[in-house]
């Protein structure tokens, strides 16, 4: 059998064809089965042998390297996890936007793929507005036709410019969307650098900033969403999103659904926010969402933004709060206080504990056992 030798299929675009590309370690078994294929040339720029990706192709290399080399198609073959089944989201607003004169317009091909995918609307929002970024970059090229070394080119242009690695990442995963998802050739692009991300702390407020933060909103229901934010850990889509039937008051449980990565999970429901809540139905009696706009439309999320950042002002609290730091402070407070910290996790719906894990590097309680060595 085998005897250690593999050969990995890669995806390749040359001459804006398909091809599969035949990556493996200097072997004279396996060179010659390759020699054998129908077809097969060498590529300089890729450094490797390749031939024209059909159905008919891939049967004979499988029927060529049977029992002989063992084939790697983790990079070929696509993963469908992540396809989601359901009603996809209804972007048509980027289809019917009106462009500049000569702006290309992000594919269609590439916007049935996220409304099949059910992304969120930021995310589609990132997605679209870098792609047409890139594509633009190129007036003259048609998006199949860009070559892995204008992609980097692309990319090295972004970094000269200062761009974050955030940014950058963005970019590259919207590249990336287009190519082996849309194109349906998984890690087509498989040398093309990522920035290192910068690990930044998050930015957390102290127990009294934030209630003084809630104090100094302007009226219930902004209070409502602030107190929300903060003492069931959400994230700001995740509030806009909710429905009057995802707070469960018998079981003092809130439903978050479809949250990043799809999931949905619970979080916990506060007593003293129960009431607040009670008191606010009671007034502005929404419909649908939780929180409402005119015309009993979901509340915005700039609106969210605004009210935190005017109840800041008034509170005194010159740092800028955003709604994601009421969520970087529910964790830490909850862990200074010794909730456990897989616990933690399973309220944030963070997939492993090492995400959660940042938290300890801001918790108080990491600190307050060392000694102070100026006494």
């Amino acid at each position: 059998m085998f005897k250690g030798r593999s050969i990995t299929l890669r995806h390749l675009l040359i001459d804006g064809r398909k091809h599969i590309g035949l990556q493996f370690k200097s072997d004279k078994v396996v060179q010659a089965l390759v020699e054998k294929l129908p077809g097969v040339s060498w590529n300089k720029e890729y450094g490797m042998f390749h031939i024209q990706n059909n159905k008919n192709n891939i049967g004979v290399l499988f029927n060529t390297f049977r029992g002989e080399v063992w084939i790697n198609g983790n990079y070929f073959f696509e993963n469908s996890i992540g396809l989601n089944q359901e009603k996809p989201n209804n972007i048509s607003w980027y289809r019917t936007r009106d462009l500049k004169k000569d702006f290309k317009r992000c594919p269609d091909e590439y916007l049935d793929k996220l409304e099949l995918r059910k992304y969120s609307e930021n995310t589609v929002k990132t997605y679209v507005h870098h792609f047409e970024t890139f594509i633009n970059h190129y007036p003259n090229l048609r998006p199949d036709a860009i070559t892995e070394k204008e992609i980097r080119d692309y990319l090295q242009k972004l970094s000269r410019e200062g761009r974050s690695s955030s940014y950058l990442n963005q970019a590259v995963n919207s590249i990336k969307f287009y190519y082996e998802v849309v194109k349906g050739m998984p890690n087509r692009f498989y040398e093309i650098e990522r920035p290192i991300q910068q690990k930044q702390l998050p930015k957390v407020l102290s127990k009294s900033e934030i209630l003084s933060l809630i104090k100094n909103t302007n009226n219930l229901k902004h209070r409502c969403i602030v107190s929300l934010l903060y003492s069931a850990g959400l994230r700001r889509s995740e509030l806009l999103n909710l429905k009057l039937e995802d707070i469960d008051s018998q079981r003092m449980l809130i439903t978050i659904k479809a949250a990043k990565g799809n999931k949905d999970r619970m979080t916990v429901l506060s007593p003293t926010l129960l009431e607040l809540l009670r008191n606010y139905l009671k007034e502005y009696r929404p419909k649908n969402y939780l929180f409402e706009g005119p015309g009993q439309k979901r509340y915005t999320a700039s609106s969210v933004l605004k009210l935190i950042a005017m109840a800041a002002k008034k509170a005194g609290i010159y740092k800028k709060v955003t709604p994601h730091m009421l969520r970087h402070s529910f964790a830490t407070h909850l862990l200074e206080d010794g909730t456990d910290i897989r616990h933690i996790q399973l309220l944030l719906g963070h997939s492993s504990t090492k995400t959660t894990e940042i938290y300890t590097h801001v918790a108080e309680t990491s600190f307050n056992s060392i000694k102070d060595l100026l006494s």
